[in-house]
């Protein structure tokens, strides 16, 4: 299926979403919203949601906005094709989503266990690029249970999602990983971690230096951060890295 490309809407209005797919108090689906104008992003607020409830309210706010999603949008054609579900996107994610986590956790379990050690996992040709985890695994992290837990959701809210969905024009989502970014100013450098034994003195300081880096524009995208003081002190303090991660 293809779509014919649209004039855009201005997207001044930005959302960075940390998707959880359990979210509680403790771990919510944080969504940071600013502004883009004049290769500078201004941070306004952090959200913080705790059920998905709520995270599907705020995806019905009329646009135009663009928000950008930490969760996998698909599957792998290799896992698809040898289960035999369908191959296009939209009756994909109904039969996904139609499934029960444990039905999801057994049949990737079932694929896995057949194929042989160090290729376990079916990968999509955007894993590698993005150095993110295959969006078939269910665990450390479980991003396969946050596909089946968010995509319904936007599908749901009517949202746009480019070559895969025509939706609400102005309102488009796009997968995105905040490692990506992160990576490129850290290297292998940790700056995070939801282990409280783990939130080290050293990942203090490599927030603080991905942060200087994003306030300053030293990255591919060209783009300069502003916070406020109180802002700033936020994601620093923030040691599991989710706020800092929607930002990213």
């Amino acid at each position: 299926m293809t779509f014919q490309a649209p004039h855009p809407p201005a997207f001044s209005a930005i959302a960075g979403i940390d998707f959880t797919s359990r979210p509680t108090r403790v771990k919510p689906i944080t969504v940071a919203l600013g502004r883009c104008e004049q290769r500078v992003a201004r941070l306004e607020r952090i959200e913080a949601h705790t059920t998905f409830e709520s995270f599907a309210t705020w995806l019905r706010t009329a646009g135009p906005w663009l928000g950008v999603f930490d969760l996998p949008f698909g599957l792998p054609r290799e896992l698809v094709r040898t289960l035999g579900w369908p191959l296009d996107w939209l009756p994909l994610m109904q039969h996904y989503a139609a499934l029960s986590r444990e039905q999801v956790r057994d049949t990737f379990a079932g694929f896995c266990d057949a194929r042989p050690v160090g290729g376990k996992f079916a990968h999509r040709a955007t894993d590698g690029p993005a150095g993110s985890s295959p969006s078939m695994k269910w665990v450390n992290p479980p991003v396969a249970y946050m596909l089946h837990a968010g995509v319904p959701l936007l599908i749901e809210a009517g949202l746009h999602l480019p070559g895969l969905h025509a939706g609400d024009e102005t309102r488009v989502a796009l997968e995105g990983y905040p490692g990506l970014l992160a990576h490129e100013v850290l290297g292998t450098r940790s700056y995070k971690s939801d282990t409280k034994a783990k939130q080290t003195p050293d990942r203090l300081i490599a927030r603080k230096d991905l942060i200087d880096a994003l306030e300053q524009g030293r990255t591919r995208l060209g783009l300069r951060l502003r916070l406020s003081h109180a802002q700033r002190d936020a994601l620093v303090a923030d040691a599991s890295g989710d706020k800092l991660d929607a930002v990213l």
